[in-house]
């Protein structure tokens, strides 16, 4: 008979029916009482087992962990906890787990601190958190995708590896096969990259926006959706070395258009999320309660997660410019409190605390700025006419979330020559670095705006984790590349 999966069994259960259904036990109590899990939903099958009908060696293998395969016949549950229960006729040892060994692991049946999740991240797959937060992972992904294909976009693959530098950030891991310890050298001691597999230096992407530009001018409008890399040495809750990024580019749109692309996005995936994931958004929700409630009163988060989710699909998204945004930071009783750990100035970014306080306390609704200075942001955004002279600023645009900041960060990319020709000069960026796609403004440059999401970020709103490391299957931070 073929197996079905628990989820299947659950949305759609036949009393009387013969099943047969694999996975992991969860608990196992009085040599009767089974609960199995095989990831396809939060939810355990409990199955039934008159152990007078079974030989004692069987039973002593169905231990926490233990993978078995049940055939049996629905019924309806006589106890709480569950509608329905597996009526054991077989079963089988798949594969067993040595108690011993389950005792130090994750696997335990018991609430385990994150950390030590963490240090055990082959195993936390098998956990109610960590099956919710990947479920969920996914589902994200496929509403990404979804939402890109129905509106008309083309998914492109842009380089892992690259000799360009697109956030002019320089924190970026170098791709090498010359030998660390004797490469070859210049006349002048430096390394000759000239006798390295691509003849020249090159890493790891930072973004793969540059290239996605090219696609869009002739597609009209395109998305990547890759890993990224960011040598940064951060331990924060919000940084990692590796990460997937969401960027799309549209021919034609200028930063209005833009902004419109990226809200309907955001709340595209929040419904997709609340839609189809609602078990596990629920246990997700129910887990975010709890904790809460650990915690002083004035830490503890004004909205539920599920609270949050609306919050971001009913609410239009407030549009500010870079400068109105200073302007309410510093007329606000908060900043006159002194309460900013940061001081709010025009020519400075915004800080998390500031891009928080204006969604969650000024406006509370997402918030979207815009027009930035063009003194911290990147040279490919489209300098705004009519500026003042030291108040030049650049049609950009960053999406602020409740307790995350900063969601989203994108621009409309300056198109015309000259100017960003300049602009090369001005970042130290030789054009020879960057012909190609210089090339792009000599044949048919036309408008064109485009954005960035951090996926593992947007992961985080959803799933209501607090720590970036808990939405990715195995983290790459500074010192850790284990698994």
């Amino acid at each position: 008979m073929k197996r079905i999966k628990i989820a299947d069994l659950l949305s759609q259960p036949e009393i009387g029916k013969t099943y047969v259904v694999k996975g992991w036990v969860r608990a196992f109590r009085s040599n009767r009482f089974v609960q199995l899990n095989d990831g396809s939903t939060i939810n355990n099958l409990q199955g039934v087992i008159d152990f007078e009908q079974f030989d004692e060696s069987i039973l002593k293998k169905i231990t926490t962990a233990a993978a078995v395969g049940l055939t049996g016949t629905l019924i309806e549950s006589q106890g709480s906890g569950q509608a329905v229960e597996l009526q054991v006729t077989a079963i089988e040892i798949i594969g067993e787990a040595h108690t011993d060994d389950v005792q130090r692991t994750v696997m335990q049946p018991k609430k385990h601190s994150l950390e030590f999740l963490r240090e055990q991240a082959h195993l936390r797959f098998r956990t109610n958190t960590f099956g919710a937060v990947f479920r969920i992972r996914h589902a994200v992904s496929y509403a990404i995708h979804k939402f890109f294909n129905d509106q008309g976009f083309y998914y492109i693959h842009t380089p892992i590896i690259t000799g360009s530098d697109a956030e002019g950030a320089g924190e970026m891991f170098r791709v090498t096969n010359l030998d660390p310890i004797n490469p070859p050298l210049n006349e002048d001691g430096s390394v000759n990259f000239k006798e390295d597999f691509f003849g020249k230096a090159v890493n790891l992407t930072v973004s793969g926006q540059l290239e996605g530009e090219l696609a869009a001018l002739a597609l009209g409008q395109i998305y990547t959706f890759g890993p990224t890399f960011r040598a940064e040495n951060s331990n924060t809750s919000r940084h990692l070395a590796e990460f997937w990024m969401i960027e799309p580019e549209v021919a034609f749109n200028d930063i209005t258009d833009n902004m419109n692309l990226a809200e309907d996005m955001l709340k595209y995936i929040c419904k997709y999320v609340m839609d189809n994931c609602a078990e596990d958004l629920k246990f997700l929700n129910d887990r975010e309660a709890q904790e809460q409630q650990t915690k002083p009163q004035n830490e503890r988060n004004e909205l539920t997660l599920i609270e949050r989710l609306e919050f971001v699909t009913t609410n239009d998204f407030k549009r500010i410019t870079y400068t109105e945004a200073i302007d309410v930071l510093r007329n606000s009783n908060h900043y006159k409190k002194k309460k900013f750990q940061y001081d709010v100035d025009w020519g400075t970014d915004l800080q998390s605390e500031h891009e928080r306080y204006l969604v969650e306390k000024e406006f509370k609704r997402p918030v979207i700025i815009t027009d930035y200075p063009a003194s911290f942001k990147a040279f490919y955004m489209r300098a705004n006419d009519g500026c003042e002279p030291g108040k030049e600023t650049v049609a950009a645009m960053d999406i602020l979330f409740p307790g995350i900041g900063e969601m989203v960060g994108g621009s409309q990319r300056e198109e015309r020559l000259d100017i960003l020709k300049k602009k090369c000069a001005d970042f130290g960026i030789h054009e020879e670095e960057l012909w190609w796609y210089l090339d792009t403004r000599r044949f048919g440059s036309v408008p064109h705006a485009g954005f960035g999401l951090g996926f593992e970020r947007m992961v985080m709103f959803v799933t209501g984790m607090s720590n970036i490391r808990d939405v990715i299957p195995f983290p790459r931070t500074p010192l850790n590349a284990e698994f």
